[in-house]
């Protein structure tokens, strides 16, 4: 009988140690040890959510969802609207999107909005999709939202070639996207890094990516290796970047989400943090991390907001945060509104405290930020991450790029190009399906595994 009370004694302080580490569990926990990031490197967010935001508008002229009087409207100029697509012009097959050309800030922006809930397309985006259903580039992406990017490539791939060159060849290439849009953004700025001269040739560091409130699309490895032209955006606890919960599932019950996210939450307990790293088929959110914190444990209301920024590899927003905000910090327009108080302040601070030439210089901002990339990819191999490989294996400079872009012109050219000369990007993207660890390219049909 001592021994029963005893075992159940064990079993009642477990479970309450448990709730106690979960319910005083913050979403600034996550980003506890990151470091702050700089207004530089912020500046374009509260802009790209805007932007984001404009898709939704049917007359930028008249806007509807974010009046005048909020942020001083979208500060975006109509004139420069470049193309908008709509639901019935995608039939199904991506949302909505914008292109826009920045002549401001010399930017060719290709927006995505999220995901619909009255949309039965946007479901069946989602539900497209089984765990470890897509192998690509040496890891394993999101099947529907790998789709709806090679599809937007086939109808605007020619629209951005067109615009980067008749701007000089010198604006950034900016894809975004947010919720679901985020990753069909994410993934097709892979593809597009990865076959660049398909575009007119744009360098690698002319290519960037903003996911907000990003989903979960890629496997480890891809997150990091491309952690250099993509970064995601999360505002404090929201629950999408945080569960390895397929997308497909979530939406299905997004209804009761409390109740799902509470379940994912114990079940992802009873998981260590190793076998999680070496699944390779487990997705998550991409690249560079911005965090945007404004609540703390014990503190009532918001703060102020801060922006701290990683490329984290191991805890990548692995805990779910049972926040009363995990839903609310999804919406865009919140995301906009703290990240522009965000960078409002990290200006203010530093035009209060700074006199002269600010002592981290932009030139230096950047060799930090290729220093964190590579010791993100080592830290990814030391860790056993499944397929991830150093800045050392990677061909990241665009000599080698160009260079197996040239071999493989040699090979048959007419295989990527349709009759009217435009490039067909499914068949162009066949190499990137499955490839082996040493680099060789082994085309084979969707593998099927079973669930987790």
């Amino acid at each position: 009988m001592s021994v029963s009370c005893g075992v159940e004694c064990v079993v009642i302080l477990g479970c309450m140690r448990w709730a106690w580490k979960r319910c005083t569990y913050v979403g600034s926990d996550d980003s506890a040890t990151w470091p702050n990031a700089t207004p530089d490197e912020f500046e374009p967010v509260p802009r790209i959510c805007r932007l984001i935001l404009a898709v939704y508008e049917t007359d930028l002229r008249n806007p509807q969802f974010l009046p005048n009087s909020e942020s001083s409207g979208y500060r975006l100029n109509p004139d420069w609207l470049i193309k908008r697509v709509t639901y019935e012009q995608t039939q199904g097959s991506s949302p909505p999107y914008i292109i826009y050309v920045d002549h401001d800030h010399r930017e060719i922006v290709l927006a995505i909005r999220g995901l619909n809930l009255v949309k039965e397309s946007d479901y069946k985006l989602l539900l497209d999709n089984r765990i470890g259903m897509q192998m690509f580039d040496g890891g394993y992406v999101h099947h529907g939202l790998l789709k709806s990017a090679v599809w937007l490539l086939n109808q605007e791939s020619e629209t951005l070639k067109s615009l980067w060159l008749e701007n000089g060849s010198d604006y950034r290439m900016v894809f975004a996207g947010h919720s679901l849009g985020s990753g069909v953004a994410a993934l097709l700025t892979v593809i597009v890094v990865n076959h660049r001269d398909r575009l007119g040739g744009i360098p690698r560091s002319k290519i960037q990516c903003y996911a907000i409130a990003p989903a979960r699309c890629m496997s480890l490895n891809l997150a990091v290796k491309y952690a250099d032209v993509v970064v995601s955006i999360v505002l404090q606890d929201d629950f999408l970047p945080r569960t390895a919960t397929p997308l497909e599932d979530i939406f299905k019950s997004i209804f009761c989400l409390p109740c799902l996210l509470f379940l994912v939450c114990l079940r992802d307990t009873f998981i260590p943090e190793g076998r999680k790293l070496r699944d390779p088929r487990r997705l998550y959110a991409p690249g560079r991390m911005y965090h945007i914190v404004e609540r703390k444990f014990c503190r009532c209301g918001r703060s102020p907001p801060e922006v701290r920024t990683a490329i984290p590899v191991d805890g990548r927003f692995e805990h779910i945060v049972l926040s009363c905000n995990a839903t609310s910090d999804h919406g865009i327009i919140w995301i906009e509104r703290e990240a522009q108080k965000a960078l409002e302040r990290m200006k203010a601070s530093c035009s209060d405290t700074v006199t002269t030439a600010p002592k981290v210089q932009k030139l230096e901002r950047l060799q930090s930020f290729e220093k964190e990339h590579k010791d993100a990819l080592e830290r990814a191999v030391s860790l056993n991450v499944p397929h991830a490989m150093t800045a050392d294996e990677e061909p990241y400079d665009d000599q080698n790029i160009e260079a197996s872009h040239s071999q493989n012109e040699d090979t048959p050219v007419t295989a990527s190009k349709s009759s009217q000369g435009r490039t067909n990007w499914d068949e162009v993207i066949e190499k990137l399906y499955r490839k082996k660890l040493s680099g060789n390219v082994q085309q084979t049909s969707n593998t099927n595994y079973p669930n987790q």
